[in-house]
């Protein structure tokens, strides 16, 4: 018992005194067991491949006669809206599978091994840049099944693609938090629905915004999700770099700033 007793210790001292080196190395490994359960439980993956078909679909064909007279010209509007709903929408997954491994007690193995104490967290966030990517795509790909031709050209669909990934990682950052302080994996997954749900639809991703009410237009004008819609759609649709784009990352950076610290803590306080 006493011998288990210093093993125990040498290994939190070693945790504890990791290099960055270390710990990254620690983190990629980590990712890389996140993309193996992708492998081996594929079902993981219907929300990213499933969602982007189906949604593209029913809200071209719903909602483009009605909005612009037809498919062909709603087209360069509900794509870059479906692309950024689907994408933000599938950072959920990172704080319901997260609370899903810490309910099981997969970090309290992770507990007993000599690693970097932030790698099972980082590693899941960085696994789940492939759910991003993927579900990217998948919805360019839709678009351009259906009929949509970027003339932004294909730099900056990728530019705008890259943006989508990188502002859902930031907001995964948020379900994150969610995911270390909730008790349970559906109580995670209810809060994060009550927070996207009004953001992703009193949004411009699907209709006009001076469609709307006067004083629904002040709060979709100001939501987060209309302008990174509107960034996509300018990169995507004519190549303009502007300043939505500007205006994404900046809260993309703000919501890093502030819940990964706070993530980060409250995990430590766990692991």
């Amino acid at each position: 018992m006493k011998n288990a007793a210093v093993m125990t210790g040498s290994d939190r001292t070693l945790k504890k005194s990791v290099s960055f080196g270390q710990a990254f190395a620690n983190s990629m490994t980590m990712a890389y067991r996140g993309i193996l359960k992708i492998r081996h439980t594929p079902e993981q993956l219907f929300d990213v491949t499933l969602q982007p078909i189906i949604f593209t679909l029913m809200f071209t064909y719903i909602f483009g006669g009605a909005i612009s007279g037809d498919v062909q010209h709603y087209l360069p509007v509900i794509i870059p809206g479906i692309l950024v709903q689907t994408v933000i929408s599938t950072s959920v997954v990172t704080g319901v599978q997260l609370r899903e491994d810490m309910d099981k007690g997969v970090f309290d193995r992770f507990k007993s091994l000599p690693i970097a104490r932030i790698a099972p967290l980082a590693g899941a966030l960085l696994a789940d840049s492939i759910r991003y990517t993927i579900a990217t795509v998948l919805t360019f790909t839709m678009g351009y099944i259906l009929g949509y031709r970027p003339e932004g050209g294909l730099l900056s669909v990728a530019i705008a693609a890259l943006l989508v990934i990188v502002c859902s990682w930031a907001v995964s950052w948020i379900f994150a938090f969610f995911g270390v302080i909730a008790r349970t994996a559906s109580s995670v997954q209810g809060i994060s629905m009550i927070v996207l749900f009004p953001l992703t639809f009193v949004s411009n991703a699907f209709v006009p915004v001076d469609t709307m009410p006067g004083w629904l237009q002040w709060f979709v004008n100001v939501n987060p999700i209309s302008h990174l819609v509107n960034a996509v759609r300018e990169l995507a649709n004519t190549g303009v770099i502007g300043g939505e784009l500007a205006i994404s990352l900046f809260g993309a950076a703000v919501i890093v700033a502030i819940f990964a610290p706070l993530t980060v803590r409250a995990y430590m306080r766990k692991a």
